[in-house]
């Protein structure tokens, strides 16, 4: 295979691809996986009902790949692997593609290819590290092209989408237009013919028709067939893709097209021929989707001049095409839904999550990594395969950090657990949840913190009492109902120093004290949560009170519930990790500010505090914990330790709360919390700073 790196004008390191569980993606993916081994290759997929771990298995044994199960509308998720993985090229595939899924759930395909894309987009100049970020979009942008034209669409053809699919991934393009102009992102974007090949989810017309015919079963053809497309082998797109990659120009479109065009009708008599079928009793013709344009057609000039051109025949591709099918009758499972002639697969729960061997069972490389909504842990070896573990876990917030540190933990601890994949506000999903997984605890990390910080609350109220509020109420009401202790981690940004609790007194709030900070909308919501767990009235009556008024006073919800002795809610303050890579850690914050406020603060360092928390779930403990390390520590404390631990050379300047006021929305807490329960239960728990000490600044010290 010819490698284009020697005339490459970008060479990357580490490429993330998005979608890459995927059809097209995952042909890019392991081609260069297996091309350039000098490259690390992270994979992102959320495994959607189109998507298969199984289309990766060329690469699950290479040492350059890793997969990661997540959603590309995460931004923590997003971020965090940005710097984690030292990205600087992202090759984004990841999208809802199917128009008639597009009639049915447009909001899935604005969600997923706009804000998926702006996710994206975001990372990338927040992080300033990406050096190439090659968007795929799709000839369907540029509309329906006239009959008799001679000349296709070039790349600056106006868009004129007719489906709310090609709509969407219009809007995607302008937001990576914008991102390259207004931030200097190197950015590419390339439009595509349609592809088919191995591997295809069979919701498309080729493995479709193939799967059909393989059954004996007539071919559907909206309306009278007479629509014309263009259809390039998949391995022809991905030496496409690896080319643009070394030699494409930023901030310029290239179309991965060819000029050979067909009939749909025409497609399902070659499939016909090849099954020897009569195709006109074969064929049936059924109604025709909405506005379903005649023809796409592209001008492929430009990425011609590039070095690239189409290698795979018509013929040849199909019968390659049919013979991986017809090998492979159970790749996909049952897909008898997507064989319909007007199929709606979006809304199928979860999506197959298929496995690298094909197997029932959960066998992983050692490159896997998960974000997952539903990770079946693997025993240890000194329980055998007959017996059932003790504890089994069922965890809320898969994508956030303290649900992935659980996850982490549950493994080094050898129990067994699963990611949630109801959503908190909706009961059925979550009962669902209970009943199928047989939890013997629920932990409780999901929750709306801000996006990045607490400000994003103020203006999204709604999605932040929809969760912090009523998705956490009713995870403990459906869990009182199944008799399941539930560990909710709450926030301890609910208190602020006052006349009782001085500064620096250290006096700390006490569990019983009332909250007395809801400065920020989102303290509010988590305040509310910590009152309601200790008070009477139907969960039903409380959440009609919240729908009416966002803004409802923590004094009137006081008096509402008080049965939700199921519950222990562990107050997280400033939370603290060995990683100090993640964003979202204090220390990393505080180290990247311009300015820091210099107060002391209660804290949470989670490599301490969050195995407690699972101690406490063994335990059976309910109630509100403080649960911060004992003690408080002051931001140029923490700095100073960094100084001199870290980074010599470290320098920071301070201003005071009124200034800071100046540059945020919300007023932040600034508290010392009273950590005597905790530390009467756990005599050994260490004080802030030898916590400090000994899990984050010795670990990461720097030698001479």
């Amino acid at each position: 295979m010819r490698k284009l790196v020697d005339m490459a004008t970008h060479t990357p390191k580490n490429i993330l691809i998005t979608g890459a569980a995927g059809f097209i993606a995952s042909h890019v993916a392991n081609r260069l996986i297996r091309s350039y081994p000098q490259y690390k290759i992270v994979v992102l997929d959320k495994l959607d009902y189109c998507s298969n771990l199984k289309n990766l298995t060329p690469s699950k044994s290479s040492p350059n790949f890793k997969f990661v199960k997540g959603d590309i509308g995460s931004a923590d998720l997003v971020n965090y692997l940005l710097i984690t993985e030292s990205i600087d090229t992202i090759m984004h595939f990841a999208a809802q593609t199917h128009v008639d899924n597009s009639f049915g759930n447009s909001f899935e395909f604005t969600k997923n290819n706009i804000y998926g894309t702006h996710v994206l987009l975001e990372a990338c100049k927040v992080t300033g590290q990406i050096k190439r970020f090659i968007h795929v979009s799709t000839d369907e942008v540029y509309g329906e092209t006239d009959e008799d034209a001679v000349v296709g669409n070039h790349e600056a053809s106006q868009l004129l989408p007719t489906n709310p699919y090609s709509a969407t991934k219009a809007g995607a393009e302008m937001l990576v237009m914008a991102y390259g102009r207004s931030y200097g992102l190197p950015v590419i974007t390339t439009r595509g013919n349609n592809v088919y090949g191995p591997n295809q989810f069979p919701e498309k017309l080729i493995p479709k028709f193939i799967l059909l015919a393989m059954q004996g079963k007539p071919l559907p053809i909206h309306g009278d067939g007479s629509n014309v497309r263009s259809y390039l082998y998949c391995e022809d797109v991905a030496e496409a893709f690896e080319l643009i990659l070394h030699k494409g120009e930023v901030g310029h479109v290239y179309n991965i097209g060819t000029k050979k065009e067909r009939r749909v009708i025409d497609v399902a008599k070659d499939i016909c021929r090849l099954f020897k079928m009569d195709s006109e009793t074969s064929i049936k013709f059924v109604e025709n989707r909405p506005f379903n344009d005649q023809r796409y057609f592209l001008d492929d000039e430009k990425l011609k001049v590039l070095g690239w051109s189409e290698r795979t025949t018509w013929e040849e591709g199909l019968k390659k095409t049919m013979d991986w099918y017809i090998n492979n009758p159970d790749w996909w499972g049952d897909v008898s839904g997507a064989l319909l002639p007007h199929p709606r697969m979006l809304m199928m729960p979860g999506g197959l999550e298929r496995h690298f061997d094909g197997s029932d069972e959960e066998k992983k490389p050692a490159s896997y990594v998960s974000t997952n909504t539903r990770m079946v842990v693997p025993t240890t070896k000194n329980v055998s395969s007959s017996q059932k573990p003790p504890l089994k876990f069922l965890i809320y917030g898969r994508t956030g950090w303290i649900g992935g540190l659980l996850g982490k933990l549950c493994e080094k601890q050898g129990i067994s657990y699963e990611y949630g994949r109801g959503r908190l506000e909706d009961r059925q999903s979550l009962v669902a949840d209970i009943q199928n997984l047989k939890p013997t605890h629920i932990f409780n990390a999901a929750g709306v913190t801000g996006r990045p910080n607490v400000d994003w609350c103020e203006s999204h109220k709604t999605e932040t009492i929809r969760t912090n509020v009523a998705g956490t109420l009713t995870l403990a009401d459906v869990s009182k109902e199944h008799g399941i202790l539930m560990i909710n981690y709450a926030t301890g940004c609910i208190f602020e120093y006052d006349e009782a609790h001085p500064e620096g007194s250290g006096i700390g709030f006490k569990e019983e004290d009332k909250p007395n900070f809801i400065g920020s909308f989102y303290s509010k919501t988590k305040a509310m949560v910590s009152s309601l767990m200790l008070l009477p009235h139907s969960l039903s009556v409380i959440l009609t009170i919240m729908s009416y008024n966002l803004d409802v006073n923590i004094c009137q919800v006081e008096e509402l519930l008080k049965e939700y002795d199921n519950v222990c809610t562990l107050r997280v303050r400033m939370p603290i990790s060995s990683d100090l890579s993640n964003p979202r850690n204090f220390i990393t914050k505080i180290s990247r500010y311009n300015k820091v406020v210099n107060i002391p603060n209660s804290m949470t360092v989670l490599d301490e505090l969050l195995p407690i928390s699972i101690e406490m779930a063994k335990r059976n403990l309910r109630g509100i914990w403080n649960f911060t390390n004992p003690g408080a520590v002051s931001h140029n404390e923490i700095l100073e330790m960094y100084r001199d631990y870290i980074d010599p050379s470290f320098k920071w300047v301070n201003f005071n709360l009124e200034e800071q006021a100046k540059v945020i929305v919300a007023p932040r807490s600034n508290n010392e919390m009273d950590g005597t329960k905790l530390k009467k239960e756990f005599p050994e728990l260490l004080s802030i700073k030898e916590s400090l000490i000994k899990y984050v600044f010795v670990p990461n010290k720097k030698t001479a």
